[in-house]
Protein backbone atom coordinates (compact mmCIF):
# COMPACT_ATOMS: atom_id res chain seq x y z
CA UNK A 1 0.00 0.00 0.00
CA UNK A 2 1.15 3.38 -0.87
CA UNK A 3 1.54 5.88 2.19
CA UNK A 4 -0.31 8.44 1.28
CA UNK A 5 -3.22 5.81 -0.05
CA UNK A 6 -6.42 8.00 0.66
CA UNK A 7 -4.79 10.77 1.73
CA UNK A 8 -5.32 13.99 0.25
CA UNK A 9 -2.88 17.04 -0.50
CA UNK A 10 -2.99 20.73 -1.41
CA UNK A 11 -0.04 21.78 -2.82
CA UNK A 12 0.65 25.85 -3.92
CA UNK A 13 2.98 27.21 -6.64
CA UNK A 14 2.30 23.74 -8.01
CA UNK A 15 2.50 24.58 -11.87
CA UNK A 16 6.37 23.66 -12.26
CA UNK A 17 9.09 23.73 -9.85
CA UNK A 18 9.31 22.94 -6.52
CA UNK A 19 5.65 22.87 -6.26
CA UNK A 20 5.34 19.91 -8.95
CA UNK A 21 8.16 17.54 -7.81
CA UNK A 22 6.11 18.10 -4.47
CA UNK A 23 2.37 17.18 -5.80
CA UNK A 24 4.13 14.28 -7.81
CA UNK A 25 5.89 12.70 -4.86
CA UNK A 26 2.57 12.44 -3.50
CA UNK A 27 0.86 11.40 -6.10
CA UNK A 28 3.15 8.77 -6.73
CA UNK A 29 2.34 7.63 -2.90
CA UNK A 30 -1.18 7.37 -3.55
CA UNK A 31 -2.16 10.47 -2.70
CA UNK A 32 -5.00 12.48 -4.25
CA UNK A 33 -3.16 16.18 -5.04
CA UNK A 34 -5.03 19.29 -5.58
CA UNK A 35 -2.73 21.59 -7.38
CA UNK A 36 -3.11 25.59 -7.29
CA UNK A 37 -1.56 28.13 -9.38
CA UNK A 38 -1.99 31.62 -10.27
CA UNK A 39 -0.72 30.55 -13.88
CA UNK A 40 -4.05 28.42 -14.89
CA UNK A 41 -2.19 26.79 -18.76
CA UNK A 42 0.58 25.53 -17.04
CA UNK A 43 -1.69 24.46 -14.24
CA UNK A 44 -3.71 22.26 -16.65
CA UNK A 45 -0.73 21.38 -18.37
CA UNK A 46 0.71 20.00 -14.52
CA UNK A 47 -2.40 18.15 -13.68
CA UNK A 48 -2.58 16.31 -17.05
CA UNK A 49 1.04 15.30 -17.01
CA UNK A 50 0.11 13.97 -13.23
CA UNK A 51 -3.12 12.22 -14.73
CA UNK A 52 -1.22 10.83 -17.97
CA UNK A 53 0.98 9.16 -14.94
CA UNK A 54 -2.03 7.52 -13.10
CA UNK A 55 -2.57 9.96 -10.38
CA UNK A 56 -5.61 11.45 -9.33
CA UNK A 57 -5.53 15.32 -9.02
CA UNK A 58 -7.29 18.71 -9.87
CA UNK A 59 -6.62 22.14 -10.67
CA UNK A 60 -7.56 25.39 -9.05
CA UNK A 61 -5.99 28.39 -10.59
CA UNK A 62 -5.88 30.89 -7.95
CA UNK A 63 -4.13 34.34 -7.01
CA UNK A 64 -2.74 33.99 -3.58
CA UNK A 65 -2.11 37.90 -3.46
CA UNK A 66 -6.21 38.23 -3.49
CA UNK A 67 -7.83 37.57 -0.11
CA UNK A 68 -11.13 36.79 -1.83
CA UNK A 69 -9.86 34.33 -4.70
CA UNK A 70 -8.32 32.48 -1.39
CA UNK A 71 -11.30 32.42 0.74
CA UNK A 72 -13.62 31.22 -3.01
CA UNK A 73 -10.60 28.47 -3.12
CA UNK A 74 -10.78 27.14 0.23
CA UNK A 75 -15.08 27.28 0.52
CA UNK A 76 -14.53 25.25 -3.50
CA UNK A 77 -12.34 22.73 -1.50
CA UNK A 78 -14.61 22.32 1.62
CA UNK A 79 -17.53 21.72 -0.39
CA UNK A 80 -15.79 18.74 -2.42
CA UNK A 81 -13.38 17.10 0.33
CA UNK A 82 -14.19 16.35 4.00
CA UNK A 83 -10.62 16.57 4.90
CA UNK A 84 -7.34 17.65 3.96
CA UNK A 85 -3.99 15.79 5.29
CA UNK A 86 -1.65 18.23 4.17
CA UNK A 87 -1.43 21.53 3.31
CA UNK A 88 2.05 22.77 1.31
CA UNK A 89 2.27 26.54 0.67
CA UNK A 90 4.66 26.33 -1.83
CA UNK A 91 3.65 29.26 -3.75
CA UNK A 92 5.75 32.59 -3.56
CA UNK A 93 8.07 35.58 -5.09
CA UNK A 94 11.41 34.59 -4.95
CA UNK A 95 13.62 36.23 -7.81
CA UNK A 96 13.24 39.92 -9.51
CA UNK A 97 13.05 43.51 -6.93
CA UNK A 98 12.17 41.28 -4.26
CA UNK A 99 15.17 39.91 -4.01
CA UNK A 100 17.10 42.81 -4.59
CA UNK A 101 17.36 45.00 -1.21
CA UNK A 102 15.40 47.04 0.80
CA UNK A 103 14.99 50.44 -0.44
CA UNK A 104 13.52 52.26 -3.45
CA UNK A 105 9.91 49.51 -3.31
CA UNK A 106 7.28 51.32 -1.86
CA UNK A 107 4.35 50.50 0.83
CA UNK A 108 2.43 48.66 -2.00
CA UNK A 109 5.08 46.53 -2.83
CA UNK A 110 6.25 45.39 0.36
CA UNK A 111 2.58 44.80 1.21
CA UNK A 112 2.40 42.76 -1.99
CA UNK A 113 5.38 40.59 -1.21
CA UNK A 114 4.63 40.09 2.40
CA UNK A 115 1.05 39.18 1.29
CA UNK A 116 2.06 36.34 -1.03
CA UNK A 117 5.00 35.03 0.66
CA UNK A 118 3.81 35.38 4.65
CA UNK A 119 -0.17 36.31 4.69
CA UNK A 120 -1.58 33.96 2.09
CA UNK A 121 -0.60 30.67 4.26
CA UNK A 122 -1.87 32.36 7.38
CA UNK A 123 -4.95 33.05 5.17
CA UNK A 124 -5.10 29.39 3.57
CA UNK A 125 -4.46 27.81 7.07
CA UNK A 126 -7.48 29.77 8.89
CA UNK A 127 -9.94 28.81 5.60
CA UNK A 128 -8.98 25.43 5.89
CA UNK A 129 -8.44 24.53 9.43
CA UNK A 130 -11.49 22.43 9.65
CA UNK A 131 -10.50 19.98 6.99
CA UNK A 132 -7.11 19.69 8.18
CA UNK A 133 -8.46 19.26 11.71
CA UNK A 134 -10.56 15.92 10.80
CA UNK A 135 -7.67 14.61 9.66
CA UNK A 136 -4.83 15.27 12.12
CA UNK A 137 -3.37 17.13 9.48
CA UNK A 138 -0.11 18.99 8.58
CA UNK A 139 0.80 22.43 7.48
CA UNK A 140 4.41 23.03 5.56
CA UNK A 141 5.56 26.47 4.93
CA UNK A 142 8.22 26.71 2.49
CA UNK A 143 10.68 28.97 3.73
CA UNK A 144 14.59 29.97 2.44
CA UNK A 145 17.96 29.79 3.47
CA UNK A 146 17.53 33.22 3.35
CA UNK A 147 15.69 33.21 6.23
CA UNK A 148 18.14 33.21 8.62
CA UNK A 149 19.71 36.50 8.15
CA UNK A 150 17.54 38.67 6.13
CA UNK A 151 19.02 41.30 3.63
CA UNK A 152 16.20 42.00 1.20
CA UNK A 153 12.16 41.81 1.16
CA UNK A 154 12.34 38.11 0.29
CA UNK A 155 14.89 37.27 3.39
CA UNK A 156 11.97 39.32 5.34
CA UNK A 157 9.57 38.13 3.84
CA UNK A 158 10.62 34.57 4.51
CA UNK A 159 11.61 35.27 8.30
CA UNK A 160 8.01 36.67 8.71
CA UNK A 161 6.49 33.31 7.34
CA UNK A 162 8.99 30.98 9.91
CA UNK A 163 7.59 33.13 12.60
CA UNK A 164 3.77 32.62 11.14
CA UNK A 165 5.00 29.16 11.12
CA UNK A 166 5.47 28.87 14.94
CA UNK A 167 2.28 31.09 16.05
CA UNK A 168 0.06 29.05 13.77
CA UNK A 169 1.61 25.70 15.39
CA UNK A 170 0.94 27.19 18.33
CA UNK A 171 -2.83 28.39 17.27
CA UNK A 172 -3.48 24.55 15.84
CA UNK A 173 -1.75 22.52 18.30
CA UNK A 174 -5.45 21.92 20.36
CA UNK A 175 -7.00 20.46 16.86
CA UNK A 176 -4.13 18.06 16.45
CA UNK A 177 -2.51 20.01 13.12
CA UNK A 178 1.23 20.39 13.19
CA UNK A 179 3.15 23.05 11.31
CA UNK A 180 6.91 23.02 9.95
CA UNK A 181 8.47 25.29 7.53
CA UNK A 182 11.06 23.96 5.08
CA UNK A 183 14.38 26.05 4.40
CA UNK A 184 15.76 25.25 1.18
CA UNK A 185 19.58 26.04 0.28
CA UNK A 186 20.30 26.47 -3.60
CA UNK A 187 17.87 24.41 -6.05
CA UNK A 188 18.33 23.72 -9.46
CA UNK A 189 15.57 24.53 -10.99
CA UNK A 190 14.47 26.90 -14.60
CA UNK A 191 14.02 29.74 -11.91
CA UNK A 192 17.21 29.93 -10.29
CA UNK A 193 19.52 28.73 -13.74
CA UNK A 194 17.61 31.53 -15.02
CA UNK A 195 17.77 34.08 -12.82
CA UNK A 196 21.37 33.51 -10.91
CA UNK A 197 22.95 31.92 -14.50
CA UNK A 198 25.56 29.12 -14.24
CA UNK A 199 28.28 30.75 -12.91
CA UNK A 200 27.03 32.40 -9.72
CA UNK A 201 25.25 28.68 -9.26
CA UNK A 202 28.58 27.05 -9.48
CA UNK A 203 29.61 29.42 -6.70
CA UNK A 204 27.40 28.78 -4.24
CA UNK A 205 27.27 24.93 -4.73
CA UNK A 206 30.80 25.50 -3.30
CA UNK A 207 29.71 27.07 -0.61
CA UNK A 208 27.78 23.64 0.27
CA UNK A 209 29.30 21.63 3.15
CA UNK A 210 28.02 18.85 1.01
CA UNK A 211 29.36 20.20 -1.69
CA UNK A 212 29.53 16.99 -4.18
CA UNK A 213 25.58 17.92 -5.87
CA UNK A 214 23.47 21.31 -6.10
CA UNK A 215 20.16 20.53 -4.43
CA UNK A 216 16.94 19.24 -6.61
CA UNK A 217 13.01 19.47 -6.35
CA UNK A 218 12.93 16.37 -5.17
CA UNK A 219 15.03 16.50 -2.39
CA UNK A 220 12.10 19.13 -0.56
CA UNK A 221 9.65 17.05 -2.10
CA UNK A 222 11.64 13.63 -0.08
CA UNK A 223 11.33 15.84 3.19
CA UNK A 224 7.65 16.65 2.37
CA UNK A 225 7.25 13.17 1.97
CA UNK A 226 9.02 12.31 5.78
CA UNK A 227 7.68 15.26 7.59
CA UNK A 228 4.09 13.72 6.27
CA UNK A 229 4.43 10.37 7.02
CA UNK A 230 4.45 8.73 10.29
CA UNK A 231 8.06 8.81 10.79
CA UNK A 232 8.28 12.63 10.93
CA UNK A 233 4.89 12.55 13.03
CA UNK A 234 6.72 13.68 16.13
CA UNK A 235 8.10 17.02 13.83
CA UNK A 236 6.28 20.06 15.12
CA UNK A 237 6.66 24.24 15.55
CA UNK A 238 10.38 23.78 13.61
CA UNK A 239 11.95 25.20 10.51
CA UNK A 240 14.04 22.28 8.81
CA UNK A 241 17.17 23.34 6.80
CA UNK A 242 17.64 21.21 3.34
CA UNK A 243 20.44 23.04 2.03
CA UNK A 244 23.86 21.20 2.44
CA UNK A 245 24.57 22.82 5.61
CA UNK A 246 24.87 25.68 3.22
CA UNK A 247 27.18 28.08 5.20
CA UNK A 248 25.94 30.98 3.48
CA UNK A 249 22.76 31.01 4.94
CA UNK A 250 20.90 34.34 4.46
CA UNK A 251 22.02 34.81 0.63
CA UNK A 252 19.71 36.78 -1.30
CA UNK A 253 18.37 37.72 1.86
Amino acid sequence: MARFEDSTVMVTGAAGGLGLAIATAFAVEGAHVVLVDRDAGRLEEAAQALRAQGATCEAHPADLGDEAAIVQLCAAFCDAHERLDVLVNNAGLAYGEVANGFFGLGLAKWQHFLAINAIAPLLLAEHLRAPLARAGGLIVNQSSMASHVPGTAYGVTKATLNAMTFGLASQLAGDGIRCVAIAPGLMETQASLGALGEDTMRGLTEMQLAPARRGTPEDIANACLFLASKEGSFINNTVLPVDAGNRLRGYRG
